[in-house]
Formats: structure tokens, C-alpha cells, sequence
């Protein structure tokens, strides 16, 4: 299977139906609630949509393995040791918000050759937006070219609105950013892959996260670098990697603007704080 060979118009119109069939019917109407050891929240609709997603790869002729965030974590590490190419799913990002009544959730996919994600797609089911992009492709919303995306980057740090998970933040730099915020405002939405897409598509200008899993950041990364976007780690490596340890991530919709808002969290990242 080559990344070329992959219908991918096609998965991601059956990832639009997954969500509307799976997701939509069961949102705001009393299922239960679980959580996983960790303490993080799981459903049944997460357990449903994993088991159409892999249903619709096998039935486009994807057969690479899967690594699904509802996978136990051995099984997840055979995947990244022992496949060359596989396809990472979030079920349902955000599930959190779809526990809570909160309209902002998705499904997200991506295809993952390597250390390349070739491949990637968040169908967000409430507002029927379906963001996708490959490594030699454009981001589309809803097939075409998000009307946000026409607005240029914040041209400085001041101007910027960003995307900022304040809890996942060592204690002094989210007291510094909550107090005295170099951006002109802020907002944290609880859904990481469609936070991404959102970001991707124009609608935010900067993003600061303290720890993400790889499916939380390898379809959105992919969206933003081919909007013209750019990211890091806190650290300034790699987002997105082979591997289940979480990672920080530093974004923003131009390279100028990456550059300026990496230069303010400079003397955090001295003092040791966030530094993966």
C-alpha cells in the first residue's frame, strides 16, 4: 500500500457518517459514562465509532494495522514497534465535552508512514465540518478551502487570539499567561484534534499545549503545516512522534508568529518549565 493508492475521499466521507450515525444519536441522550484508570472519560459511543472506523479502513482496503486511543497500551506498542505504516484514531476527541452536553467533539484519523503523517481527517459532527489534508494536498474544509483561512495570521504576538490548555501547563508559566497574557485573547475548547483543524483552518492564531497524545496532534499537524502554519515542542522538537509518551506542542498559523511567541516563552522554558 502506497499513500498515493489510498482512497482517501472516500474514508473520509464514511468518517462523516460514522459521526452522523454514531455519535449525533447518542449526544445528550443519557448514555453512561465510564472512565479508564487514568481517570479520563470514556463511552460507548468511543467503543462504537472505533469499531466502524476499523470497519470502514477494511472495507476501502486498508488494511495496515490500527492504534486507537482505546487500545490498552500494549497493544498500542506493538503497533509503533513493529509496523512501518498504521492508522492512528481518536474515536471520539473530546469526550469529555460529549459527556458533558458540550457541542464540541469529533473523530479524527491519520495515517501514519514511518516518522510521516501522510494522511490525516477530523470530522466534527455537530456543525458537519469535515476538515482533511495530505502531505501533498491542501487543507480542505468540506471539500474546499476554509473561508477563514483568508484571513491573515495576527501580524504580532498582541494582536493574536490563542488556544491555550492552562492545566496541562507547568503551575508559574499558566500564572504568568493567565495574569499577564501576551495575546490579545484566549480560549481552551477540550477537544485537541478539532482545536487543531480549527487552528489550521484560520480561526485561532496561536496554540500552547502542555502534553498531548499522538493522536491528539498528527491529523491537526498535518493540517496546519500545509495551511502555512508552523509548531514545535516547548522544547522546539517534533509535535508529533513514534512514540505513547506525551508531548508538548507550540503553534501558531505563520512562521513569524511561531518565532514571537516562542521568544516570550523563552524564560520559562530557562527556568525549567515545560521543557518536553
Amino acid at each position: 500500500m502506497t499513500a498515493t493508492s489510498i482512497p482517501f475521499s472516500e474514508l473520509v466521507r464514511g468518517l462523516r457518517m460514522i459521526g452522523q450515525q454514531e455519535l449525533l444519536p447518542r449526544f445528550e441522550a443519557g448514555i453512561a459514562v465510564d472512565y479508564k484508570a487514568d481517570g479520563s472519560v470514556i463511552t460507548e459511543a468511543d467503543h462504537a465509532v472505533d469499531a466502524r472506523v476499523r470497519t470502514l479502513l477494511h472495507e476501502h482496503g486498508q488494511h495496515e494495522p490500527v492504534l486507537s486511543e482505546e487500545q490498552v497500551r500494549a497493544e498500542q506498542a506493538q503497533v509503533l514497534e513493529a509496523a512501518s505504516a498504521f492508522w492512528l484514531v481518536d474515536p471520539l476527541d473530546g469526550t469529555s465535552n460529549f459527556a458533558g452536553g458540550m457541542p464540541f467533539f469529533a473523530i479524527s484519523i491519520a495515517r501514519i508512514e514511518g516518522e510521516r503523517v501522510t494522511h490525516g481527517a477530523t470530522y466534527d459532527p455537530v456543525r458537519d465540518e469535515l476538515f482533511a489534508a495530505t502531505e501533498d494536498t491542501a487543507l480542505e474544509l468540506n471539500g474546499a478551502t476554509p473561508p477563514a483561512a483568508a484571513r491573515p495570521p495576527a501580524p504580532e504576538l498582541g494582536r493574536a487570539i490563542a488556544l491555550v490548555d492552562y492545566k496541562r501547563l507547568e503551575a508559574p508559566l499558566a500564572r504568568e499567561l493567565a495574569s499577564h497574557a501576551p495575546f490579545r485573547s484566549q480560549r481552551n475548547l477540550g477537544a485537541c484534534a478539532l482545536e487543531w483543524a480549527w487552528l489550521a483552518a484560520g480561526r485561532a492564531d496561536l496554540y500552547l499545549h502542555g502534553g498531548q497524545a499522538p493522536w491528539d496532534s498528527a491529523a491537526g499537524g498535518l493540517m496546519l503545516a500545509r495551511a502555512g502554519g508552523a509548531m514545535c515542542s516547548l522544547a522546539g522538537g517534533p509535535v508529533f512522534g513514534r512514540s505513547l509518551t506525551k508531548r508538548s506542542a507550540v503553534a501558531a498559523r505563520s512562521e513569524p508568529l511561531l518565532a514571537e511567541w516562542r521568544t516570550w516563552l523563552a524564560p520559562w522554558l530557562a527556568m525549567g518549565e515545560g521543557t518536553s
